[in-house]
């Protein structure tokens, strides 16, 4: 498995064809305490760097974009009943979806950890 991020602060856990899809830490510190999210429908085709998904904070609304291509294969349901997991575990349990590849090429364009942490560090 490997992760990637992109520059609006979703990363991606590849298996395979398949992936999970999230927010990064530094993205829901930006957002503050986290009250709702909607997330995509299974069987949901999302485009990379389309809007995939919604979180909501005491701030503000924010999307939460398609880091590639691909079919939803899932959602977090625990995010239903405890958004607040995007805030306690946004790279682990607090995952939005998860998605079927349809074009793996897509992942190129994407930064492992250290270019991720050197971006953050140059906003």
């Amino acid at each position: 498995m490997s992760r990637l991020y992109t520059q609006d602060h979703e990363w991606i856990d590849v298996t395979g064809g398949e992936a999970t899809v999230g927010i990064t830490d530094y993205a829901q510190g930006q957002l503050g305490d986290v009250v709702f999210v909607d997330l995509p429908d299974s069987g949901r085709a999302v485009t990379k760097g389309g809007e995939a998904a919604v979180v909501e904070s005491v701030k503000a609304a924010s999307d939460v974009y398609a880091p590639v291509s691909g079919t939803v294969t899932e959602s977090n349901p625990a995010l239903a009943d405890d958004p607040s997991l995007v805030n306690s575990a946004p790279e682990a349990e607090g995952w939005f979806f998860k998605l079927a590849l349809s074009d793996a090429s897509e992942l190129d364009g994407l930064m492992d950890k250290a270019a991720y942490d050197a971006f953050v560090a140059s906003l």
